[in-house]
């Protein structure tokens, strides 16, 4: 049977067994790589880890360092650039970044957040340089994919300092100020505003015109029209006098005899018709016989 001292020795050798198999193994994930470091240096040959899995290194002596091996964000906060026509721009920013070289990027800035603070002020410089040498149209508008492949070449040639390439760079907003925006804004609807009391001024005047132009013609063709019926109603009164003149002369006393029955009708109409008339009136000749007046014709009704 085995002493009490030989069992506990036994228990230490196995404790410190598992604390060793323990602290020598590690896994690495699949959206990580591992740096193993003795004494803070890299080891030659498997300093470097980058498939996934359970892995081994020397207890006590040997630490492990991981980084992440995805795309990695970085968004910056909103900053003022002038550009070269002195307008004050907002703009807003990032980029994205991979560490492709681990060793440099833990000796240079060591872990994700150092190297998020050291790209951040390397963006905000390449910005306000590239963008301090464009006027506001540029930025805005014209020449904006130009400027941020500038940025972006200006980012990569600093980053390679860390072990990180630049996948790419991104302004997500240009704008002009608050207080200048709304200015300008203003501005705007003033002139607007000028332009289209412009245009109602011109619709107005070319209305006025059409319609004036409109007047003129409607006057000349009532005119040209009056004329017309003026002239046709002269040549029917010619020719009607012409038949009465050719009737006339065929049978007077018949177209005597006529006329005065186209004035008793146009006299003698139903009504509050009254004459005075002498007894011996032409007016009523054709009323008594053989052409002489009737008798005590002083008025009729």
């Amino acid at each position: 049977m085995k002493s009490p001292v030989t069992l506990l020795a036994t228990l230490v050798v196995a404790v410190l067994a598992l604390i060793c198999l323990a602290s020598s193994a590690f896994i690495v994930r699949q959206t990580e790589q591992a740096l193993v470091l003795r004494f803070g240096e890299p080891i030659t040959g498997r300093g470097l880890i980058t498939s996934p899995g359970l892995h081994f290194k020397a207890p006590f002596i040997e630490t492990v360092v991981y980084l992440d091996n995805r795309i990695l964000d970085l968004e910056t906060s909103k900053q003022e650039v002038l550009a070269s026509d002195n307008n004050r721009i907002e703009v807003d920013a990032f980029l994205r970044y991979k560490i492709v070289d681990p060793l440099r990027f833990y000796q240079s800035v060591g872990t994700t957040l150092r190297a998020d603070g050291q790209l951040a002020n390397v963006l905000n410089s390449a910005v306000r340089r590239v963008l301090g040498e464009a006027n506001m149209p540029q930025i805005v508008r014209d020449q904006r994919s130009q400027l941020m492949v500038r940025i972006r070449e200006q980012v990569e040639q600093e980053a390679s300092k860390f072990g990180v390439t630049i996948k790419d760079v991104r302004i997500r907003r240009a704008d002009l100020p608050k207080q200048i925006s709304e200015k300008v804004f203003s501005r705007m609807q003033t002139e607007r505003a000028r332009e289209a009391a412009e245009f109602r001024a011109q619709g107005a005047e070319q209305a006025q015109r059409i319609t004036s132009k409109a007047d003129r013609d409607v006057i000349v063709l009532r005119a040209q029209a009056q004329q017309e019926a003026d002239q046709l109603r002269g040549e029917g009164e010619a020719q009607r006098n012409a038949v009465f003149a050719e009737a006339y002369g065929k049978d007077p006393e018949f177209f005597s005899f006529w006329r005065s029955m186209q004035a008793y009708e146009a006299g003698l109409k139903p009504g509050d018709t009254r004459l005075i008339l002498s007894p011996n009136s032409q007016f009523f000749r054709f009323f008594g016989t053989s052409g002489r007046p009737v008798e005590g014709a002083a008025g009729a009704k």
